[in-house]
């Protein structure tokens, strides 16, 4: 991540740290300023307006903590199924852990919600830090889990987030992948993971 986001960041969780905790009207005035500070940096830096950046950035209350992204990596005859996405882009099934989702029971989720599909989570391929793998660079911590997931029935389901699905060998990855949720790297990961029985989970 940019040295200049990094700042922002770390600004932006000591001030919602601050106002989770004092209840000083003079701090709760400087914290809140030093949220406007943090936005205004990463204003500077992306082509995000600030009132979006407000939204994405400053939405929460509490200690910061990473949010939960969950993918499900499901394989059939050696090829990866990838979703196609309405902005024409294609990535691994997931999204948000959802408010009373466990890792598992939200992988298997968002695979029906976005490819028709009822899977079973299996086991885990890879917790990653989001921001090292993935571009660009958000303003708030994301962990990725990667799912490998086993096909127990179901078909395509028409959604507001995907258009389809479709198989791909590791040498015929579509062009236009969404990397901010899914890579070639992360692809041939799983990849690895899918044919080697003894797979050690990765993590960051």
């Amino acid at each position: 991540m940019d040295k200049w986001l990094e700042l922002a960041v770390e600004i932006q969780s000591i001030a919602q740290s601050g106002l989770a905790y004092t209840n000083n009207a003079y701090d709760i005035e400087r914290y809140n300023r030093l949220r406007e500070i943090a936005c205004e940096m990463i204003n500077l830096k992306t082509d995000l307006k600030l009132d979006k950046i407000k939204d994405l950035f400053c939405n929460e209350t509490g200690y910061q903590t990473p949010k939960i992204d969950t993918r499900a990596v499901i394989f059939k005859d050696n090829k990866i199924l990838l979703v196609h996405e309405n902005n024409d882009t294609w990535s691994i099934p997931g999204g948000w852990c959802d408010v009373l989702e466990s890792i598992k029971s939200n992988t298997e989720k968002e695979a029906k919600e976005e490819t028709g599909l009822d899977v079973k989570a299996k086991k885990i391929i890879a917790l990653q830090d989001r921001n090292k793998h993935n571009q660009p660079a958000y303003a708030y911590g994301i962990c990725k889990i990667f799912v490998l997931c086993d096909i127990i029935g179901g078909d395509f389901i028409p959604n507001i987030e995907t258009i389809e699905y479709a198989y791909f060998s590791l040498d015929d990855l579509p062009e236009n992948l969404a990397i901010a949720k899914t890579t070639k790297e992360q692809i041939a990961m799983c990849f690895k993971a899918y044919k080697d029985p003894n797979w050690q989970v990765e993590f960051d």
